[in-house]
């Protein structure tokens, strides 16, 4: 059914118990009841009868079911890949091929025969109802939908593919029907000399072959498009079927994970998927992680863990209480951004857009203007020659290929990124990484852990490190400064009780101090004393030894603590946030690959400075706001950079939206991530040299996919209207013209679809 133009703009219109929305720059369809089939009749591909369908061409259409675009003719594709439970489309589609080339090639091979030999039966009054018998089907029928389309794009006035080959197959059918059925009603410039006498030149042939084709070339498109999604479909597929949930009475069944709910207590047994996102209950495993976030080491899981659907439990098992399920949970956050951005349009997108625009009519132009040429100058029979090479014109000239250059390239590029750790917003992001010549970088969470951790433990005389990692823990268990969780994980990873203390008290940017009974600072650390660990003023610390082994420890980026006891140094502790153990290689390969590399960070400059210097850089800009973080980004855009800035946290926000393109890690704030349009899943910098070369990639894909269709439609435009003839004698025949076109638009999908294969 066609789109009723007359109906306003950005309003709705309902006809025949359907409702149709515009939008405000095309039709933008959704059905409120009875969806219609891609093929006039066939079933929906989708179990859900709400599944919403869109174009990967124009994807501002949407509709309820499968179905066709009103703009360009495509079949629509589900916005949900996770819908997707049957083929109804493609196999309504290889049966009308089928059904066309099962009497298309008896067709073709009487006429040919009759060229190559000389028999005159088919030209004889019965060969031709011959002829129109076996055409008929094929285009009445079988190309029905072609029709359909070209009706609802000349009323909608969108034209496009199926525009010119409704018009050059229809054209060839009508005018040999009525040869057929009133000869006497054409002049004799249409008229040429047969075996038997003048005839009228018949084209059924030429179009059922040309149908035929035309529903070849779109099977096989539709099967090549289904494979840009097998990157979507591989992420489907680590999500578990089902789930063991643990009822009230304490027994156990078997659950379809769509009927799991948060809040719920699920069992999850060796070597089983786990089914959603949520935290340990009770019960001990190894969980492979490496699906998600690519890290290979099986990281242990106990109470109060957190696991994520679609990562694989080890040889433990434990229960967990769902907290986050299906398109809630992280697997279903990633399929869903990544089947939008596959549907997201390339800023490249808006010059296709232009020629596309003019394209259809200038073909239709180019069709009129060889047909007079031939009608006028042509040899005999003019008339009969101008039809031919009117209609191989308009059969030859696909603006498909050109149509689907860009969004083939991104649909694939998006998914190859997804399988490789990286989530790309749109295709404006994806775009935009492959031309940035600057990358900044923030300091912590991104090029360190994120994490402080303790780096070094240094006993005075008398004291082992066990026993001064003990009483800091001790102390700093009382304390919440960020640095005192360091301090207790690392003496929990040396399984070490922190000793006891009381009278603790906290000197805000000075240090922690409290009584530790049993200690003092005599030769045996006997009776009770305080105990202070903080600063060097706060400690009391004079001793030049201490205090250059302290600063020896900063230079190389370490926040350091001294431990006192009444009067005496007992030691000192340093805590660091570790560098990123890939940050060296992966630098070092994005400086080789051209990029100017800038650190911008809110800490201290001597910290900075000592990163830095481990990283190999050297433009370093430290005690930044995150207002100065994003002045600093616009400042080298003004300079004519194209920037892109990765960072983790809230205070990385400004910066990140500023940026040409904004890089976040997968362990950073949801401030971050909403402010970039790349998102690392593992929060690994060689993921950025990874996504640079894919968006790369992609640009060039796109580009070799631009150039081909042009190359083809000049070359193909000019044959077809018989440009060659009054040097060589050739004219391009309508069936090879079908062919041309159809192998145009696969030849666009198969470069796309290469890749899949890219590897970094």
């Amino acid at each position: 059914m066609s789109v009723d133009v007359a109906s306003p703009k950005g309003g709705s219109h309902v006809h025949a118990g359907r409702t149709y929305y515009f939008c405000s720059d095309h039709c933008r369809v959704q059905f409120a009841a009875d969806p219609i089939g891609y093929l006039d009749g066939t079933l929906p591909e989708s179990s859900d009868p709400d599944a919403i369908y869109t174009c990967p061409m124009d994807p501002e259409i949407e509709q309820k079911g499968p179905g066709s675009c009103p703009i360009c003719g495509m079949a629509l594709e589900p916005k949900d890949p996770a819908s997707v439970d049957g083929g109804a489309t493609l196999k309504a589609a290889r049966s009308r091929f089928l059904l066309s080339a099962l009497l298309a090639a008896p067709l073709a091979g009487l006429v040919m025969t009759q060229e190559w030999t000389g028999w005159h039966w088919p030209a004889s009054p019965y060969g031709r109802l011959l002829q129109a018998a076996l055409a008929l089907p094929v285009v009445a029928w079988a190309g029905a939908p072609v029709f359909s389309k070209a009706a609802t794009s000349l009323r909608t006035r969108k034209l496009n593919m199926y525009t010119l080959i409704g018009l050059g197959t229809g054209m060839a059918l009508l005018y040999s029907l009525a040869a057929l059925a009133i000869p006497g009603a054409f002049p004799s410039a249409f008229w040429r000399r047969g075996p038997d006498g003048p005839q009228l030149p018949m084209y059924f042939e030429a179009a059922a072959v040309i149908t035929a084709l035309v529903l070849l070339g779109e099977w096989l498109e539709l099967r090549a498009r289904g494979q840009t999604s097998q990157a979507l479909k591989a992420l489907l597929d680590l999500q578990a079927r089902t789930a063991r949930r643990l009822e009230a009475d304490g027994s156990e069944s078997e659950v379809d994970l769509a009927l799991v709910r948060p809040g719920e207590r699920l069992r999850v047994r060796p070597g089983e998927t786990v089914p959603v996102d949520g935290e340990v209950l009770e019960g001990l495993s190894w969980v492979d992680e490496s699906r998600m976030s690519g890290e290979s080491e099986p990281l242990a899981k106990e109470a109060g863990d957190e696991v994520l659907g679609g990562t694989l439990n080890g040889q433990g098992s434990f229960v967990m209480e769902a907290r986050r399920v299906g398109r809630d949970s992280l697997l279903g956050r990633i399929v869903a951004q990544v089947a939008e951005a596959q549907r997201s349009r390339a800023p490249i997108q808006r010059s296709v857009d232009r020629v596309s625009a003019v394209f259809v009519p200038a073909v239709v132009a180019c069709a009129a203007a060889s047909f007079m040429v031939w009608a006028l100058w042509g040899p005999e029979p003019r008339l009969a020659m101008a039809l031919l090479n009117a209609v191989t014109v308009l059969i030859v000239a696909c603006p498909c290929a050109l149509g689907l250059a860009t969004p083939m390239s991104v649909m694939v590029g998006m998914g190859r990124a997804a399988q490789m750790g990286v989530l790309f917003r749109d295709a404006e992001a994806l775009q935009a990484l492959g031309t940035v010549d600057v990358l900044c970088l923030d300091k912590t969470g991104t090029l360190t852990e994120g994490r402080p951790a303790l780096t070094a433990v240094v006993a005075g005389e008398g004291l082992s490190e066990a026993e001064l990692l003990a009483l800091a823990a001790g102390l700093e268990r009382h304390s919440e400064h960020p640095l005192a969780r360091a301090v207790l994980e690392a003496a929990q990873m040396r399984g070490l009780s922190p000793r006891p203390c009381e009278g603790f008290l906290s000197v805000a940017g000075q240090g922690v101090e409290g009584k530790v009974p049993g200690l003092s600072g005599g030769e045996n650390l006997a009776g009770e004393g305080r105990l202070r660990i903080g600063t060097a003023a706060f400690c009391g610390i004079s001793d030049f030894a201490w205090l250059e082994r302290a600063e020896s420890l900063r230079a190389e980026g370490a926040t350091v603590f001294f431990v006192e006891l009444e009067g005496r140094t007992l030691g000192l502790l340093a805590v660091a946030d570790p560098v990123r153990a890939t940050a060296q290689e992966a630098l070092s390969r994005l400086q080789e690959a051209g990029l100017r590399l800038i650190v911008l960070s809110g800490d201290a400059e001597g910290t900075v400075k000592a990163v830095g210097r481990r990283m190999g850089l050297t433009e370093l800009k430290a005690g930044l706001s995150p207002l100065d973080k994003a002045e600093a980004v616009r400042s080298l855009q003004s300079e004519g950079c194209r920037v892109a800035m990765a960072g983790d946290g809230v205070n990385d926000a400004p910066a990140l939206a500023a940026a040409t393109v904004g890089i976040a890690m997968g362990t950073g704030t949801d401030a971050a991530k909403l402010s970039a349009g790349v998102t690392l899943i593992r929060p690994d910098l060689r993921g950025i040299l990874r996504a640079r070369s894919l968006s790369r990639a992609v640009l060039r894909n796109i580009s070799q996919n631009l150039w081909w269709a042009l190359l083809y439609n000049s070359l193909g435009v000019p044959i077809a209207a018989g440009l060659l003839y009054p040097f060589t004698g050739m004219l391009l025949s309508p069936m090879y013209a079908a062919a041309a076109m159809s192998l145009s638009s696969l030849c666009v999908v198969g470069n796309a679809l290469r890749l899949r294969r890219f590897e970094n």
